[in-house]
C-alpha cells in the first residue's frame, strides 16, 4: 500500500453512493503503512544533523499527515454509507452490505441489532404492551386493611402513653359543656334569597328545549369543510428509492416532497411513475 493507492480509494468513494469493494484488512494495512512512515521519519531524524531543517524529514512528515487525512476522509465517507445500509436492513429493505472491511461489518451488525431492538421497544410501548412498567398499588393502601387495624382504639395505635394525652381544652378555656351550640340550618326562604344574591339557579336561563338535546353546531358546518382532506388517502402510492437529486415537487395528494438521492419514500403513483421512467427513481416493491 502507498499514498497514491489511498488517495485513489478516497476519490472513488466520493464519486459513488455505494460502498466500493475493499479488502477486510484494509484499515489494518493502512495502519501498518502509516506506522512504517513514522519509523522511516524517526530514522531520518536521527541521521540528520538538524531534523527540523532536513528535507527528507519534512517530506516524510508531510506524507504522514496526508496519509492520515486521506484515511480519515475514507472512513467518514464509508461510515455514512454503512449507517444508511444498516437503517435499510433494520427496516427489511434491500441493503448493500458487500465489500465492507472487518471493522465496518462489525459496525453494520451492531447498528442493525440496536435499531431493531430500539424499534421493538418503542412500538411495543406505543401499542400499550408495557403493563409491567406500571407499579402495583400497595396492598395496605386502604384504611382498615386485612391486618386487623380496623376498629382498633386510637390509644392502642398511638402507644402505651396515649392514655396520658389530654384532649380537653387548655386551662381557662371552655369545656365541652360550655361550647356554643351550632347555628340553626337556614330557612328555605333564606336559601332562595342566597341563590339570588350569589347568582344561583334562579339566574340561569330557562330550559326551552322541551327535554331535547341542543343541536350540534357541527351539523350547520358546510359539507366541504367537514370532508376536507378526505381524498388524500384514496391516492395510489408506490414505495420508491430516489437515485438522483430531484428537489421539491408537489404531489397529486397536494403534499410537497423534497427528494434527494438515496431517499426511500412513498409517493403517489402519478408522481412516482415519471420519476421511474426518467431514471430518477427505482421501485422497491
Amino acid at each position: 500500500m502507498d499514498l497514491d493507492q489511498l488517495q485513489s480509494v478516497r476519490d472513488r468513494e466520493r464519486q459513488t453512493d455505494r460502498l466500493q469493494q475493499l479488502r477486510e484488512s484494509f484499515y489494518e494495512e493502512a495502519a501498518d503503512f502509516v506506522t512504517d512512515l513514522r519509523a522511516e521519519r524517526d530514522a531520518a531524524a536521527e541521521e540528520a544533523a538538524d531534523p527540523f531543517d532536513s528535507p527528507r524529514v519534512n517530506r516524510l512528515t508531510d506524507r504522514i499527515r496526508t496519509a492520515e487525512q486521506t484515511l480519515e476522509a475514507i472512513y467518514e465517507k464509508r461510515v455514512g454509507k454503512v449507517v444508511k445500509a444498516a437503517t435499510f436492513a433494520a427496516a427489511d429493505l434491500p441493503a448493500e452490505a458487500d465489500g465492507m472491511t472487518k471493522e465496518e461489518a462489525d459496525l453494520f451488525d451492531t447498528l442493525v441489532d440496536e435499531i431493531e431492538a430500539n424499534r421493538a421497544r418503542v412500538l411495543d410501548r406505543l401499542r400499550g404492551d408495557h403493563a409491567d412498567d406500571v407499579p402495583a398499588a400497595p396492598a395496605n393502601s386502604d384504611a382498615g386493611s386485612a391486618d386487623g387495624d380496623e376498629g382498633v382504639p386510637a390509644a392502642d395505635l398511638m402507644g402505651e402513653d396515649a392514655g396520658d394525652f389530654d384532649a380537653g381544652p387548655p386551662d381557662g378555656g371552655a369545656g365541652d359543656d360550655e361550647r356554643p351550640p351550632p347555628p340553626p340550618p337556614p330557612d328555605a326562604d333564606d336559601a332562595d334569597a342566597g341563590d339570588s344574591e350569589l347568582g344561583g339557579a334562579s339566574d340561569l336561563p330557562a330550559d326551552t328545549s322541551d327535554g331535547e338535546p341542543p343541536a350540534d353546531a357541527s351539523d350547520d358546518a358546510p359539507p366541504d369543510e367537514a370532508s376536507s382532506g378526505a381524498g388524500a388517502s384514496d391516492v395510489d402510492r408506490q414505495l420508491v428509492r430516489i437515485t438522483d437529486d430531484v428537489g421539491p415537487i408537489l404531489g397529486v395528494d397536494e403534499r410537497e416532497y423534497d427528494l434527494a438521492a438515496d431517499d426511500v419514500v412513498t409517493l403517489p403513483a402519478a408522481n412516482a411513475e415519471p420519476l421511474v421512467d426518467r431514471g430518477a427513481a427505482e421501485r422497491l416493491e
